[in-house]
């Protein structure tokens, strides 16, 4: 069903995997616009869509190849590849940058969503009256979900379930960020620093044959919470994929029409300018996450008040940022020009 890969093809998508995990790790980017703009969104899409009763029924039955084969084993499985190796290199560097340059990485991943918006609408074909309402809906629901205050946190397990089903969003949804929408929801200090601390923590102890964090009932607790909220992303990202795989099969100008305006509501996410918001603990004092940095659970954005050398090396950036992604679309044109 899928077509055999060559090296550079399989390189190509463990590249695209870093690109996809460095882009979810930041809270207002999302990595289902790497898979558009990259061109691999649809497969990725009808790829998770085949893990389904019958890939279950193949792995239960011990048809291992078969398996592999039916949900297009390869192309997913270079993809994960990609982002765990983007976790522990990618991320790391970009988590570097946001601390140092944070203004000029903002500038960069607002450059590079204004060129997704053209890269993805330019081969959109015909609008009429119907495309552009779904567009504005799209538009309407992106900065509705920008300007929005962050809620409480909440470590009830039914809800840490919907956060699991709901943080995958980013990976399926173009436009929607799953670190975003964890901030919005609550949650994103708990299922992404605390949770994960408690499980790297749990990982040494063991490694030290120390198991008095049995008898730790906060520690507990946490990886009660981290084992839900994993489960509710496997849950959402299956799910999640059959809904979008069935309506890009039958309304696909409609959903492309209505990713376009989210992508383009979302820009307020991601705008340059803005300053975080804090955690603090009981003493007044700024969390840290495991690596010693200050947890940000929102921002409050502005426009520059002065036109400086700092103002004019963010505006730079954001046209480097749009290059980058036009790049790729003049890389494409290249490549079917000699392959034609």
């Amino acid at each position: 069903m899928y077509e055999n890969r060559s090296i550079s093809d399989k390189t190509w998508l463990v590249l695209k995997g870093l690109g996809m995990g460095a882009a979810n790790k930041v809270p207002g980017v999302s990595g289902g616009v790497v898979a558009f703009v990259a061109g691999f969104y649809e497969e990725f899409i009808y790829s998770l869509q085949k893990i389904n009763k019958k890939a279950f029924k193949l792995l239960w039955g011990g048809r291992f190849k078969s398996f592999y084969q039916y949900i297009n084993g390869q192309f997913l499985g270079l993809l994960i590849l990609g982002m765990v190796i983007s976790y522990f290199s990618v991320s790391k560097i970009l988590d570097y940058l946001i601390v140092h340059y944070e203004l000029y990485v903002w500038s960069a991943f607002f450059g590079m969503i204004i060129g997704s918006i053209y890269f993805i609408a330019k081969d959109f074909g015909d609008w009429n009256r119907k495309y552009v309402a779904y567009l504005l809906c799209g538009v309407i629901a992106g900065v509705a979900i920008s300007f929005l205050e962050p809620a409480k946190e909440n470590n009830n397990l039914f809800f840490v379930f919907f956060c699991g089903i709901i943080s995958v969003s980013g990976m399926t949804l173009p436009g929607l960020s799953g670190s975003f929408i964890l901030m919005l929801l609550g949650n994103y200090v708990l299922l992404l620093v605390d949770s994960v601390n408690a499980l790297f923590d749990t990982f040494i102890d063991v490694f030290q044959f120390d198991f008095s964090w049995i008898y730790n009932t906060q520690r507990i607790e946490l990886l009660e919470v981290l084992a839900v909220f994993s489960l509710g992303s496997l849950v959402g990202l299956v799910s999640l994929s059959h809904l979008l795989a069935y309506v890009l099969k039958r309304f696909k100008k409609a959903t492309y029409a209505v990713i376009i305006g989210f992508i383009a509501g979302s820009l307020g996410v991601v705008w340059p300018w803005k300053e975080e918001k804090y955690v603090f603990d009981s003493f007044g004092n700024i969390k840290v996450d495991a690596n010693g940095r200050d947890i940000i659970v929102g921002y409050t954005r502005y426009f520059p008040s002065e036109f400086n050398s700092e103002t004019m090396y963010a505006i730079v950036f954001i046209i480097i940022g749009i290059l980058i992604v036009l790049s790729l679309d003049w890389y494409d044109n290249h490549k079917n020009r000699h392959h034609g």
